[in-house]
């Protein structure tokens, strides 16, 4: 099992990031939570991984925290969760948030997410109830931390595709960007107000 990826940030495309470790090319796939860290291209980053085996491919997950991965670990044990849903609620909130809508009892804010609907939402209760634990405990973080320098040219563009391949339709993508300041330069920070409109509205 790859438990972590050290090396040189080669390309980020959300969800998607190339790792060169010693002149091999990693692609994994990371939530935006992690995006939001990440230092500028070229630069070193370290990050927790989790392997996820399918009989057509071969995924890689990346993380920041270990407390985002061991999230992303629990709730692949929620029936009818996979990979790309666990990616698309670690995307569309924090650890802390997806806590308070356990404790919470809040299923309303968990279907905001792309791909949870009410049943979903209910079941994520239930099991992650007794499971949510031992993730309000601080944990290690690899040191990730460094300002995005993308530039503003198609950070609109790039932004689409990353919710796309959340699990939004296109139709609500387009209505999210609206909502965003078209100052805004940075891809990231697109998709992070994008994503702060869709679990507020």
């Amino acid at each position: 099992m790859i438990g972590f990826l050290r090396g040189r940030l080669a390309a980020k495309q959300p969800p998607q990031l190339l790792i060169d470790v010693g002149g091999v090319g990693y692609e994994v796939e990371a939530p935006m939570s992690t995006f939001y860290g990440l230092p500028a291209l070229n630069a070193e980053v370290s990050l927790f991984t989790h392997l996820v085996v399918r009989e057509d491919a071969h995924i890689l997950f990346a993380f920041g925290s270990e407390r985002e991965r061991r999230l992303f670990r629990e709730l692949l044990r929620v029936s009818n969760v996979g990979p790309k849903l666990a990616l698309a609620l670690l995307s569309g909130m924090s650890v802390d948030a997806f806590l308070l809508c356990v404790e919470g009892n809040d299923a309303d804010t968990l279907v905001r997410i792309p791909g949870v609907g009410r049943k979903t939402a209910e079941r994520l209760l239930i099991e992650m109830r007794d499971r949510i634990k031992h993730l309000g405990e601080s944990a290690g973080a690899l040191p990730i931390a460094g300002r995005p320098v993308d530039a503003g040219v198609g950070a609109q563009a790039e932004a689409f595709s990353a919710l796309i391949a959340l699990g939004y339709k296109p139709a609500e993508v387009t209505r999210l960007l609206r909502s965003v300041d078209a100052s805004v330069q940075t891809t990231e920070e697109v998709i992070r107000r994008a994503l702060q409109a869709a679990t507020t509205g």
